[in-house]
């Protein structure tokens, strides 16, 4: 059996060096998806927590450390390191419940801070626990993992390598600037920050493509490097910083003229110098290729910042899909969700649906589904009470919220996703085919009567039962309200007039150069009501159709500005006080 197959237990842990990438969550591997979710213990780099927490399940003892050398003596030869910091509190699987630990740091008070993640990562092991470290880009690439692997054989803990994607690879690959040619020219990779004069003479000589790791107030020195090893001053060269993410920004320049282009970009000097870069040197950098191969920054909603007025349970396939168009979502939930003042009605339809009650029953939003789930579990009954009736759906998200819950709706709209949709498929009562003319209507305390009105005209009774109450949520952060009044959001979509007035309420008018997109009319009547322009509206009442109107606007707007000679696309950019970016 090879280390790497021994299962975790008492005698054996494991420890997996995983890449997490350049950044982007989308490039973690499948096998480094399945590594989180099986880990005890994951420590993480600072700046890749984020990318790798969400897939580790939940109760995974948490640390994220910054990268540093593996001090002294490894562990597992019997002498102990004078500076490590020891791993805080009992190990997880111990017998007793280990804090969570952030910032290198316990939650438990006057626990000592972790100094030295490769000391955490052999005690957790040792432990016969599955420990997960995680780096930034690739292990091999990482200046420290090597050493901590040379740990785990010290102390005789197995362990595997999941690769990730290089920095040095994937973020030239997201801004456009392919690294080899037909021709196959040679490509050199270098590390600015360590690197000796004999590397920046190798790399000078050459006449292929040269990446350079660096950052971004050392630039203009690395460059001055090529040049001084033999380059010529108008080599092109492009600069990268936040590869792979919606920060991701380019800038395309010369060896000579680098330092001249990130001084009128504004973004040197500044706080954010120290940020980590990747430049690429060669003719395959020329501006006019990458003109025509920024795919990434080139999406239609590249950088937007765009609120979306739901809870992140309601939000989520809009907001992926907006992070498909390269937009950056925020949820603000403006209402919240609350049982019934009088929950008899509802118990009474329960349990009349149990008795045969009724021949339909339809259901308009995923609350509806969530509160007689909910009440079906307070009763002790499952999908089976549902035997023998039509269930109706308003839309596709319903739908899918039905099948979690074990049923498959009868009828769904064919057309139009809402109340007007529904009426458009439903049957009129048959007293030769339909036994019951009754419908059980869970819904919410401020619904339309479209539905109910429809119905009755079809020729149904109605029970028209208040399901749950629909509230104002609570007014958000203090920094978002801001955001939202100081033009800080690009766009704001609104799906139906009651988040128009919520927002509104609990955070205040949006700014005048926010994009307002709405759902439909009525929705884009009550933004107008409030003082808002509608600039976007969806073509039919669909949240992701709503999503791809607001993509369609953006590229017009991209379009417009370069055909204008104007850098700026992005609303929040035009605001007064911001920073205007300049062509990169």
């Amino acid at each position: 059996m090879s280390p790497t197959t021994l299962p975790a237990g008492p005698e054996h842990g494991h420890v997996t060096f995983l890449g997490a990438g350049p950044g982007d969550p989308g490039l973690l591997t499948l096998r480094a998806v399945e590594a989180l979710a099986n880990a005890d213990v994951l420590v993480a780099e600072h700046e890749v927590l984020d990318v790798v927490r969400t897939h580790a399940r939940p109760g995974v003892a948490v640390v994220h450390t910054e990268a540093g050398p593996f001090p002294g003596p490894l562990p597992g030869t019997g002498t102990p390191h004078p500076e490590a910091g020891p791993f805080p509190g009992p190990l997880p699987g111990t017998g007793t419940p280990h804090p969570t630990i952030v910032d290198g740091t316990s939650t438990t008070a006057g626990s000592p801070a972790v100094r030295d993640a490769a000391h955490l990562v052999m005690e957790a092991a040792r432990g016969g626990r599955r420990v997960v470290r995680a780096v930034s880009g690739d292990p091999g690439l990482d200046t420290y993992a090597a050493e901590e692997m040379l740990a785990c054989v010290a102390a005789g803990v197995p362990f595997e390598v999941v690769p990730g994607i290089s920095a040095a690879v994937g973020v030239p690959a997201y801004a456009g600037v392919p690294l080899r040619d037909a021709q196959g020219a040679d490509v050199r990779f270098i590390d600015a920050r360590t690197a000796s004069d004999r590397c920046w003479t190798e790399v000078g000589v050459s006449d292929g493509t040269v990446v350079v790791s660096t950052t971004l107030d050392s630039v203009a020195a690395a460059a001055g490097e090529l040049v001084a090893a033999g380059r010529k001053p108008d080599t092109p060269m492009t600069v990268t910083v936040a590869g792979t993410t919606t920060r991701q920004r380019t800038w395309c320049a010369t060896l000579g003229t680098i330092a001249q282009t990130l001084k009128q970009a504004k973004v040197l000097p500044s706080p954010e110098g120290g940020r980590p870069v990747i430049a690429v040197v060669g003719e395959r950098s020329a501006p006019a290729q990458r003109d025509q191969l920024a795919w990434f920054e080139s999406k239609p909603l590249f950088g937007w910042k765009v609120l979306v007025p739901r809870t992140k349970e309601q939000a989520a396939s809009l907001s992926d899909q907006l992070r498909s168009y390269g937009a950056v979502p925020h949820e603000v939930p403006t209402i919240a969700v609350e049982p019934p003042r009088t929950p008899q009605q509802m118990e009474r339809a329960v349990k009349g649906l149990v008795t045969g009650r009724y021949e339909w029953i339809a259901f308009t939003s995923v609350n509806a589904v969530k509160a007689v789930r909910e009440k079906f579990e307070e009763y002790g009954l499952d999908a089976r009470a549902f035997a023998g009736i039509k269930v109706a759906a308003v839309g596709e998200a319903t739908a899918q919220a039905l099948i979690a819950f074990g049923v498959k709706p009868d009828l769904v709209p064919s057309g139009e996703q809402s109340a007007a949709g529904l009426l458009e498929d439903w049957p009129p009562y048959d007293p030769v085919f339909d036994p019951i003319d009754r419908v059980f209507l869970p819904r919410a305390d401020i619904a339309t009567e479209t539905l109910v009105a429809g119905l009755i005209e079809l020729g149904w009774e109605v029970d028209d039962v208040t399901a749950y109450r629909t509230v104002r949520a609570s007014p958000p952060p203090a920094e978002t309200r801001e955001a939202i009044k100081g033009g800080g959001f690009d766009a704001v979509l609104f799906t139906s007039s009651s988040t128009v007035r919520n927002l509104v309420g609990i955070a205040g008018k949006p700014h005048n150069v926010t994009v307002i997109a709405c759902i439909g009319p009525a929705t884009a009547k009550t933004a107008e009501e409030h003082g808002l322009r509608v600039d976007v509206m969806a073509p039919e009442p669909s949240v992701h159709k709503l999503a791809e109107a607001l993509a369609e606007f953006g590229l017009r707007r991209r379009a417009a500005a370069r055909e204008a000679g104007d850098a700026v696309s992005r609303p929040s950019e035009r605001r007064p006080g911001a920073r205007r970016r300049r062509a990169t």
